[in-house]
């Protein structure tokens, strides 16, 4: 896991084409705005959590945010440990702290 400040996580990104956001809020948290197209998956449900991050392609990039840093940051130490997922970046402020494109359902 890396923790990426804001312009650092923004501008990797973009240069990754073998990225994938992950959003690891909850369904409300959500429905007040999303980075545009992040893949939602709850960190809060554990099992849940695990079963559709094992479905995940191990080869691609995850870009992990929650509300504030706390909750991606754990998310990625289990992408690392528990699914032998090697690329994760954590993003250090979390969605509380973005400043940059925001869509909504």
């Amino acid at each position: 896991m890396t923790d990426l400040n804001q312009k650092e996580w923004a501008e990797q990104l973009a240069k990754d084409d073998n990225a994938i956001v992950l959003d690891v809020r909850t369904q409300e948290e959500v429905e007040e705005g999303f980075i545009p197209n992040a893949i939602n998956i709850d960190v809060r449900e554990p099992q849940q959590f695990l079963d559709q991050i094992n479905e995940l392609d191990k080869s691609k990039n995850y870009y992990v945010y929650c509300r504030s840093g706390g909750r991606s940051s754990q998310a990625c130490a289990v992408m690392n440990q528990m699914c032998a997922i090697p690329n994760t970046f954590n993003l250090v402020g979390g969605f509380m702290e973005w400043a940059g494109e925001v869509s909504h359902n």
